[in-house]
């Protein structure tokens, strides 16, 4: 079956929103937990219906629906440190796709970590410290030494603190996630440079479907 626009630009939206809570989280200390949630919900959704079900309820990437067409407009401005994480997690996600079992890996570890941490129903603990720093460490041991290796800028005093360090690190590894989702849908690389039309239009039908969000 053959996929649309809109499952895309919702994957596209996906790595947008993690970009975003990374920034604020090395630059601010903080991050939206219903931003961060959605993202992080993404790493458990192997076997999803369909693509809106995989970051979780209508809306849900509704943030990053709005960094993707800030990104697409220029309006305000671009963000080009944004633009340089959406790039790197693009190449991660093919690197990983290429690389069948190191792919099994990461997701035999999300298997364990949801048994150990979740039991699969517990939205709550999604983003507990726990969660996060055994997806972090996930992160760490499978996909912090591939190159290009991504590298977070920010408050120094933000990014030596070990929750934060934690936070990134688990979003990171759910930023590649949503670059796979994004291949996986037929999403390419020419389709960003030259297809921004039928994306930005997708995108905003998205959000007029749930501008309550």
């Amino acid at each position: 079956m053959g996929h649309n626009d809109t499952e895309r630009v919702i994957a596209l939206a996906g790595l947008h929103q993690v970009a975003h809570c990374v920034q604020f989280i090395a630059n601010r200390g903080v991050v939206d937990v219903e931003a961060m949630e959605p993202c992080i919900h993404s790493l458990f959704q192997i076997d999803a219906p369909d693509t809106p079900s995989v970051y979780g309820p209508p809306g849900a990437v509704a943030l990053g629906m709005r960094a993707l067409i800030g990104q697409i407009t220029g309006q305000p401005d671009r963000d080009l440190e944004m633009t340089r994480y959406l790039i790197s997690l693009l190449k991660h996600g093919r690197t990983l796709s290429e690389n069948p079992e190191l792919l099994r890996r990461i997701s035999i570890g999300i298997e364990i970590t949801d048994a150990k941490h979740r039991q699969g129903s517990n939205q709550a603990a999604l983003v507990s410290p726990e969660m996060l720093a055994a997806l972090a460490a996930l992160y760490t041991e499978n996909v912090s030494s591939l190159e290009p290796r991504i590298l977070v800028r920010g408050n120094p005093l933000y990014l030596k603190n070990n929750e934060n360090q934690d936070r990134i690190r688990a979003l990171l590894l759910a930023g590649i996630r949503s670059a796979i989702l994004w291949q996986q849908l037929g999403g390419t690389r020419w389709q960003i440079l030259f297809g921004r039309k039928r994306l930005l239009g997708a995108a905003r039908d998205y959000l007029t479907r749930h501008e309550t969000a």
